[in-house]
């Protein structure tokens, strides 16, 4: 019996990864959205896919919205996207 990997949810395609292949995206009490790359931050968590075409997908699907029920302004989106941006070219 091997252990079991925790799966999540991409909010951006919807396909169920293991935590390892995704990104967390956290709302802080604070209130600022950042990525959490260490996955272990305080917060609410979405999980994306480590792919700016699953970034754009939840942009367009309302997916992180969603997850954290509020509206997400587009600042937010764009510091996202440079983020990941730093993540590819590492």
């Amino acid at each position: 019996m091997g252990k079991k990997i925790p799966l999540r949810q991409c909010v951006g395609c919807g396909e169920m990864k293991s935590k390892k292949e995704m990104m967390r995206v956290l709302k802080t009490a604070q209130g600022p959205i950042v990525l959490d790359a260490t996955g272990k931050k305080n917060g609410r968590g979405a999980y994306l896919c480590l792919s700016e075409e699953c970034l754009k997908k939840a942009r367009k699907n309302k997916g992180l919205e969603r997850s954290f029920k509020m509206s997400i302004p587009e600042e937010v989106y764009e510091s996202l996207k440079k983020e990941f941006e730093e993540l590819e070219s590492r």
